[in-house]
């Protein structure tokens, strides 16, 4: 029985059960009839958009910016004790992190 924990055994076994059950599951699911209903856009019931949104990359780099400043700064804050230096940059922390949600 230890065999089976093996992992190029449990490898072969596992997609050995996905092939199995995918082919169940295509068995199960019968022959399809594809029609122009089934192959158009979904909205949600209202008329699907015909130009794409073309959004930036300022929004997401601004709130990239605030996490890695938040994480880093957390990061440096537990690995100290705390000093007037440390906050001192706590303040410039607090701060940064203000001018970067304001924007």
């Amino acid at each position: 029985m230890d065999a089976l924990l093996w992992p190029p055994v449990a490898f072969v076994l596992y997609i050995a059960l996905a092939a199995l059950l995918s082919g169940l599951g295509r068995w199960l699911a019968g022959a399809g009839r594809p029609n122009a209903l089934k192959s158009s856009a979904y909205a949600g019931g209202e008329q699907a958009a015909t130009t794409t949104a073309l959004p930036g990359y300022r929004p997401f780099f601004r709130i990239a910016l605030f996490f890695a400043v938040l994480h880093l700064g957390a990061l440096v804050l537990a690995g100290g004790a705390f000093t007037a230096g440390m906050a001192l940059y706590l303040a410039g922390l607090i701060v940064v992190l203000i001018v970067l949600v304001t924007g």
